[in-house]
């Protein structure tokens, strides 16, 4: 069977890595791995690297994104992202394309395959981030799939929403969680000299910026800086860089402004690399930002988390989260709180056993029946 994987950013391919593993070693399965997006751009690490580095399956590369991320060039990207897939498309078929998510340039990719009848797999379907566009990019990838995977029974009956006629949807937990029980975690001494990262504690921090009210991201940028140079006087930040978002250059601002005021006391990192961010949050103090994998993941590392404004806002939380809004008082007083918690003791409402082995299994089910 003739399987395509796209993957657009360095955080969904380290969410898909399990499944890649698994599908590269069943000989069911003729695995190539689609990489387009952020992978390909110098200014987020070119993960492409990583990508070949590992080999799960043949790598092809589609060329798209703009370097701009003002609206008009969001657009821009997605109409040049549906037509390198046009190309694409024409020139290479599958029996199946899995994708992950909800990001712009993946509903693109997918937009693109709907008159050449592609037949998709959504990983990750039914989710809400109602303060992101994304929301909007993932029903409508939803829409064009024929099966979805969900990460919680709530999720699942969000996805029925969408799926269309004759389209299958399962909860399978989130795939990010599969192999927690296999890591083995580096020295920790050994991590942070790697990311030249002082032994000292640490908070680890995402911020991306809210798409739905790009108009504001000024002021979040600012609101951020503002609140970790306060944070920043009394444990060290280590900060991973946002992605290719509408306004996300307003936040890499600052935090390159933070990183010049306090040089000892911040640590900028454009890409960890799965293996390598699971070690940051096993010895962070806590989590602090509005990242998803603060909402979907910390919880299984025993980590508080402070979540920031609106971009997860609708998500499902497990009782580690500690939610704040975008005002730099607010997440002062919140990261005071989360500093003096100790450790997580609670469940994760994301946390399923082998979900890459139950989306492989009902891959296989769906198309025996056919």
């Amino acid at each position: 069977m003739k399987i395509g994987v796209l993957t657009s950013s360095r955080a969904d391919y380290g969410i898909y890595k399990s499944l890649l593993q698994d599908l590269s070693q069943d000989a069911f399965f003729d695995l190539t791995v689609v990489a387009f997006g952020m992978h390909l751009m110098p200014k987020f690490g070119l993960s492409i690297k990583e990508i070949r580095d590992d080999a799960y399956g043949a790598t092809i590369e589609v060329t798209d994104l703009l370097e701009s991320d003002d609206t008009a060039s969001i657009v821009q990207s997605y109409a040049r992202v549906c037509e390198a897939f046009s190309s694409f498309y024409e020139e290479h078929t599958y029996d199946l394309v899995i994708v992950l998510g909800d990001r712009f340039e993946m509903n693109a990719a997918v937009q693109a395959g709907i008159p050449f009848n592609i037949k998709y797999a959504h990983i990750h379907a039914g989710e809400k981030t109602l303060g992101a566009i994304d929301n909007i990019y993932r029903h409508q990838i939803s829409v064009a799939s024929s099966l979805l995977f969900t990460s919680t029974e709530e999720y699942k009956v969000e996805a029925q929403k969408y799926a269309p006629e004759g389209s299958k949807v399962w909860n399978v937990g989130a795939l990010s969680l599969d192999t927690l029980k296999d890591i083995v975690f580096d020295e920790e001494l050994s991590f942070k000299q790697t990311f030249d990262i002082p032994d000292v504690p640490y908070v680890l921090i995402t911020f991306h910026p809210e798409t739905v009210q790009a108009q504001k991201n000024q002021g979040y940028a600012k609101e951020m800086y503002e609140s970790l140079n306060q944070i920043g006087q009394d444990i060290h930040l280590v900060i991973t860089m946002p992605n290719a978002d509408t306004a996300a250059s307003a936040f890499r601002l600052k935090l390159e402004q933070l990183k010049k005021e306090l040089p000892k006391k911040v640590s900028l990192i454009e890409n960890f690399g799965k293996r390598h961010y699971f070690n940051a949050m096993h010895y962070a103090n806590y989590l602090l930002g509005n990242t998803s994998s603060g909402i979907v993941e910390a919880a299984s590392f025993g980590k508080y988390v402070i979540n920031v404004g609106d971009r997860q806002k609708g998500r499902s939380q497990s009782a580690n989260i500690l939610n704040c809004n975008f005002e730099a008082t607010e997440i002062i007083k919140s990261a005071s709180l989360a500093n003096n918690m100790g450790n997580y003791k609670g469940d994760n409402v994301y946390f399923r056993e082998h979900v890459s082995q139950q989306i492989i299994e009902k891959i296989k089910q769906y198309f025996e029946k056919l």
